[in-house]
């Protein structure tokens, strides 16, 4: 009797939410409705390369790295997401923005603020600045961050020399000349920002597994 008492509250335990197991994805599933009231899901996207990139309307850095975008949108290997973040009270913002700065995306997503607990970045990863990027694999795993401007080469350079391995990039947005050696830097869960967390974005422990990874930096 006790080993089956003990046996059906193991079973309990791994069924938890809170509960990561080390097969278990560190990604999850996201959904997302765009501005034209669309579903976009990760798992609809199975055997492309996603990318996610969380923008605002007042950033002016967001838009030097457009033309990337919708080259990279272009590819048949490739789908690009954008979410418009802190725009405040207008949804229609972010229609607008997009249509001027001339966003050629798979999907335009009006995301609302940091601070909103539904927020789609929540169901992605930390959003400490803008732009910010992350990049799933075919397999729908985050395999890149990108904290900055999306820059061809080193996205393009990473697709091509990508063999399925679990770790995660960080790419660094810095002018060739300018760039840092390669340095690993200090592991993270996914959950934990890699730089310095925004204090009015709180934590969705709930929502990601606590999966450590290594991540290294150009």
């Amino acid at each position: 009797m006790r080993k089956r008492l003990a046996a059906l509250l193991m079973g309990l335990v791994l069924l938890l939410p809170g509960v990561a197991r080390a097969d278990e994805p560190k990604a999850i599933n996201f959904q997302f409705t765009d501005v034209d009231g669309k579903e976009v899901r990760l798992s609809d996207f199975k055997g492309k390369w996603v990318l996610v990139n969380f923008w605002a309307p007042w950033c002016p850095l967001c838009w030097v790295e457009v033309p990337t975008l919708n080259e990279l949108n272009k590819r048949k290997d490739f789908v690009v997401i954008g979410v418009g973040l802190d725009y405040g009270p207008d949804i229609n913002i972010v229609k607008d923005t997009a249509s001027r700065h001339g966003l050629d995306f798979y999907a335009v997503v009006a995301g609302g603020a940091r601070r909103n607990p539904d927020s789609p970045f929540r169901q992605v990863g930390p959003v400490d600045f803008y732009p910010t990027s992350y990049v799933y694999d075919p397999n729908g795993e985050i395999v890149m961050f990108i904290p900055g401007q999306v820059r061809m080469n080193k996205v393009v350079s990473f697709v091509g020399s990508w063999k399925g391995n679990k770790a995660t990039e960080v790419v660094e947005s810095k002018p060739a000349a300018a760039a840092a050696p390669v340095n690993p830097i200090k592991e993270v869960t996914y959950s934990a920002p890699v730089s310095k967390s925004d204090p009015s974005v709180a934590p969705n422990s709930a929502a990601k597994p606590t999966v450590k990874k290594k991540t290294t930096t150009y």
